[in-house]
């Protein structure tokens, strides 16, 4: 199973974002594929046509153009092929209301984008790492996803 690659599924509109993202997922591992939509119509284009198989994880912003993070977890969750991926929402944000929203609206965890590569790598290889079987089921508690321990310096 080594030689499998680990699909890997980005909606984010931000260009910069997208391009730290890239960089720090290969600096976890070189055989991931990552499969980027910059807005949620273009997301749930692109899960119609990719799934299966479901990708390891789903990153999910929700401030994008045409189609919000929002209302792509609701009919993510309300569709069969869909409802089991796990998603991530990576946003900007701290509104607990957001989180609350996504919580409920069935998202395995919250993160809050880290604000350099180092942290951002942390993150990403923390929630490769997870294990979505033994994660459920979800807790309220353990949603929000703290930042990865900063390194000694």
């Amino acid at each position: 199973m080594k030689n499998e690659k680990i699909r890997v599924f980005l909606a984010d509109d931000d260009e910069d974002d997208c391009l730290l993202f890239q960089d720090a997922l290969q600096d976890v591992d070189k055989n991931i594929e990552l499969i980027v939509s910059r807005d949620g119509v273009e997301l749930m284009k692109v899960l119609k046509e990719k799934v299966p198989p479901p990708p390891r994880v789903l990153f999910l912003d929700l401030n994008m153009p045409r189609k919000n993070g929002f209302e792509c977890l609701k009919e993510m969750k309300s569709n069969a092929k869909f409802k089991d991926i796990p998603i991530v929402v990576f946003s900007t944000s701290g509104d607990s209301e957001h989180i609350k929203k996504t919580f409920e609206e069935g998202a395995n965890h919250y993160a809050r984008k880290p604000g350099n590569f180092v942290l951002l790598r942390k993150l990403i290889e923390y929630i490769l790492s997870i294990d979505w079987l033994e994660d459920s089921p979800r807790h309220f508690e353990k949603f929000l996803l703290p930042h990865p321990a900063r390194p000694n310096e």
